[in-house]
């Protein structure tokens, strides 16, 4: 099953909007533990909606101290994840993300390239579901049109593992070609336009006949 942390869900506002390559395969258990911790996670969260940010800054935002961020940025710019944007010393270097997101499998030959692919998912979907609750908490904060906007929706299909397969990439294709460039152009985002997260779980809810 592929998966990717979908840029566009929030996505970075970088310096030069044609800096940001696309999102980065992983595919080695050794990077997916690396990535696999929830400050770390936590910091390419911020990076993506706010763009440059210091240590001193990245804690603020996610209640860790400044001394934390600074390792975890350190080991994140180890494995290519974020890298330095420019300006200060120290804590004071604001750092940025390498590309505007990553992708990987949970499926694989080897064991422990599926464990470390398992572990990243598990902690990225609850993340993920987190903020969707905190959505749900939160709706009736926000103006009328965001709450009729939004959207909850359960449809049952019955497709070969090859239509599912197919149908997965023709959604993200639609999503990439409407909506990727905003991301990495805020000039392309119409007045208004805030950050949306969108999930999309498609899974079996049988067993695959057996063959007789």
């Amino acid at each position: 099953m592929p998966l990717e942390d979908a840029a566009g869900a929030a996505g970075q506002p970088p310096d030069d909007p044609a800096r940001l390559p696309e999102p980065r395969r992983l595919t080695d258990a050794r990077t997916m533990r690396a990535l696999a911790h929830p400050v770390r996670i936590a910091i390419i969260e911020v990076l993506k909606v706010a763009g440059p940010m210091t240590a001193t800054e990245l804690g603020e935002e996610i209640g860790e101290s400044p001394t934390t961020c600074s390792f975890h940025l350190r080991q994140l710019a180890k494995y290519g994840f974020v890298e330095e944007a420019g300006g200060g010393k120290g804590r004071a270097r604001p750092w940025r993300l390498s590309h505007i997101g990553f992708s990987y499998s949970d499926v694989h030959d080897d064991p422990e390239t599926e464990i470390a692919a398992g572990a990243l998912s598990q902690m990225v979907r609850e993340r993920q579901l987190d903020r969707y609750l905190a959505w749900q908490e939160s709706r009736r904060s926000y103006p009328k049109e965001w709450r009729e906007a939004a959207n909850d929706a359960e449809l049952l299909f019955y497709l070969t593992a090859e239509e599912l397969e197919q149908l997965n990439a023709d959604v993200l294709t639609l999503l990439r070609s409407r909506y990727r460039e905003r991301v990495t152009d805020p000039s392309r985002r119409p007045a208004g336009a805030i950050p949306v997260e969108v999930l999309m779980f498609s899974f079996p809810v049988a067993p695959p006949p057996t063959d007789t």
